[in-house]
């Protein structure tokens, strides 16, 4: 069976990403659209190697028929057109902030909680996870199944791909105008980001964390557990692909450098690279265009009782965005639809 897909916000990187990776899994769509704002309507964009789709004005269009609607096009754009779309029948996958922490739209990361898929139904939305979020259960699912998880401290060093491709080009405009003395301009983020780490994502709350960091903390109980207590700061650096992990986990029981690499290594969307040499590790630069979250660094955290430390890398715009939205509308129509 074949399914009629509409992707909102196409235009932008998760967009575009979403596209490459429906034609590259061979999704089966009988037909795409891609939608975006009325200032990118008229303009094109890529569909697999082949093929080039027209974008349409998401303001005026008419969801009547769309069986799936993959929507990454910021979240107010997407409170306002994704019940809209579930409305006229169609299944939304909702790649932003506002559906998440909704109990009646299920958060889900596949190769964790696809029994959680059942409750699509209720909204006719379904929710991806925070980039970040989604890389770190990925680690934690076969860890927590093992020894249960009491306590995470996580530091994330986070891509300026994640502020979208505008944050890409601030990156790039900084980096060039630095070397020929340019005036620093800053636009997306809130100081320079070229050479620089910067320890503010999104907003603050009023307990001295951002929204990332509540996102990360609240996610993951939604995810895997409300017991798991975890503390989080999200930093942005100076990489255009590809989140990377500093994790902390205690666990109620003992568990060994081997048992975790081993739980790990059978973990479905996990590639564990931990030589203790140089090189034995994975970057930022090494998971960009890759599917798989890589785990590296795992060793014992000694001032804790059961604890583990290790480094968590996977690319944000695949694994954290468009992959994990693909393969959510693959289970939808292989447990749900067919």
């Amino acid at each position: 069976m074949a399914y009629k897909v509409a992707v909102v916000g196409a235009t932008g990187a998760v967009g575009r990403e979403l596209l490459t990776t429906l034609s590259e899994r061979k999704f089966p769509a009988s037909e795409v659209v891609a939608l975006a704002s009325e200032r990118s309507a008229g303009s094109e964009v890529s569909y697999g190697e082949d093929h080039v789709l027209k974008v349409q004005n998401l303001a005026t269009f008419d969801f009547a028929g769309i069986d799936i609607v993959l929507s990454s096009p910021g979240a107010k754009v997407s409170a306002e057109y994704s019940p809209k779309a579930a409305q006229a029948g169609a299944v939304v996958i909702d790649n932003t902030s506002h559906f998440r922490m909704d109990p009646d739209v299920p958060l889900i990361v596949p190769e964790v909680n696809p029994e959680a898929l059942a409750g699509y139904t209720k909204r006719n939305i379904i929710a991806n996870p925070n980039c970040s979020t989604i890389q770190l259960a990925l680690a934690m699912k076969p860890l927590h199944e093992l020894a249960k998880i009491k306590r995470v401290v996580v530091s994330t060093y986070q891509a300026v791909s994640g502020a979208g491709k505008d944050g890409m080009d601030e990156l790039f405009n900084q980096t060039r105008g630095i070397f020929v003395n340019d005036p620093v301009k800053k636009e997306q983020f809130t100081k320079q980001i070229a050479f620089n780490a910067i320890p503010h994502i999104d907003s603050f709350m009023d307990d001295g964390y951002t929204k990332e960091e509540w996102k990360m903390m609240v996610e993951t109980k939604k995810i895997l557990d409300p017991s798991i207590k975890l503390t989080a700061t999200c930093v942005r650096i100076p990489v255009f692909i590809g989140h990377s992990e500093a994790v902390t986990m205690e666990f109620e029981k003992p568990i060994s450098v081997e048992q975790a690499r081993l739980a790990l290594r059978e973990q479905e969307g996990i590639t564990v690279i931990d030589h203790r040499q140089d090189e034995g590790y994975v970057t930022p630069a090494e998971c960009a265009g890759e599917d798989a979250t890589f785990v590296s660094r795992i060793r014992v955290d000694p001032t804790v009782d059961n604890g583990l430390s290790m480094w968590v890398v996977s690319d944000n715009l695949r694994k954290g965005a468009a992959l994990n939205t693909v393969q959510i509308a693959e289970l939808l129509v292989r447990e749900h639809l067919s």
